[in-house]
């Protein structure tokens, strides 16, 4: 079901960089890096737990085909990817989607423990170092 004010449901064409019979792919509106992409199913669904596990696994590929794309022509030093699955884990598109992040050496100055800083005063779990 399409959702005629979702911003996923029918971006604009200059969003959209590639796209295949099971999702799109979309440069972020508000990117944290070089190349921050969202990989979005075409079904409107608020979570990617929504959707058929095939459904779900076509998604993962077109994560995997894009990861590949930006390391290609970005030659970032890493990637965060992942999701926020609801309003309390930070969702504000209720259309499910998967961030792809590039990630450059010194991006940040300490990018350890990585996306566990969503709670920052659980995110280190190691000792000082």
């Amino acid at each position: 079901m399409m959702n005629e004010v979702c911003p996923f449901c029918k971006p604009s064409e200059s969003q959209v960089w590639r796209e295949n019979a099971d999702g799109l792919v979309l440069h972020d509106g508000f990117p944290v890096s070089e190349g921050h992409s969202l990989v979005v199913p075409r079904r409107h669904v608020a979570s990617l737990f929504e959707l058929s596990p095939e459904d779900q696994s076509a998604l993962w590929m077109l994560v995997s085909e894009v990861r590949q794309h930006l390391a290609e022509q970005l030659r970032p030093d890493g990637f965060n990817i992942g999701v926020n699955d609801g309003m309390a884990a930070g969702q504000t598109v209720m259309h499910a989607h998967i961030h792809v992040i590039p990630r450059w050496n010194n991006d940040v100055p300490d990018p350890k423990g990585g996306v566990r800083w969503v709670i920052p005063e659980k995110a280190q779990y190691w000792g000082d170092e």
